[in-house]
């Protein structure tokens, strides 16, 4: 759906009462239904990663691409939700806070050691996991960082942690996460 030039409340409606929410089996076929455009995609999920949290609702909102004021990106829709399915921790801030909440281990993994993500193993369980649970709308913006603004301030997002310490459930996330790195230091490298 592409709402570039409609209000704030009917982006509201098309992430929060989609008519349709996508599969990762579905948004990962070739040719990807997801457009290859800028936009807004918001993450709904069949179970909800924490008991603190409701299950069939939208739990997080991402764009695509971000707003950069000395290059162009290259992302897109397409690219940012496919790889929230099937990428890692160290480049998917949701992978990253769901793999906490679900309390999969951590580590530092590369050469230098500064890179983390759950390790292959540890991805693994979480691709998996959210090919059960996660599903995914979209809506196509040409400067969906001006959408993403008003869409965290007034929406319950409790999965999103950059512009919105006002979610009660923020402090909780970002002190999992940092306990998360934490350990994660503490440990070896992984291979």
């Amino acid at each position: 759906m592409a709402v570039a030039d409609l209000g704030g409340s009917v982006a509201h409606a098309a992430l929060t009462e989609p008519d349709r929410l996508w599969s990762a089996q579905e948004v990962l076929l070739r040719p990807s239904p997801v457009p290859a455009a800028a936009g807004v995609y918001g993450w709904h999920f069949v179970q909800a990663p924490s008991a603190d949290l409701d299950a069939g609702r939208l739990l997080y909102v991402g764009i695509a691409p971000r707003y950069m004021a000395n290059r162009t990106s290259t992302q897109n829709l397409r690219k940012r939700v496919r790889y929230h399915y099937r990428g890692n921790a160290a480049r998917s801030t949701l992978r990253l806070t769901l793999g906490c909440l679900l309390g999969i281990e951590l580590r530092r993994v590369g050469k230098s050691g500064t890179r983390m993500t759950f390790g292959k193993a540890g991805e693994a369980v979480l691709s998996q996991w959210m090919a059960e649970n996660a599903r995914v709308c979209w809506i196509e913006h040409d400067e969906p960082w001006t959408l993403e603004s008003e869409l965290i301030t007034q929406l319950d997002l409790p999965l999103n942690l950059d512009q919105n310490r006002r979610n009660l459930f923020h402090g909780r996330l970002k002190e999992l996460r940092a306990q998360a790195r934490q350990r994660a230091r503490e440990l070896d490298v992984s291979a």
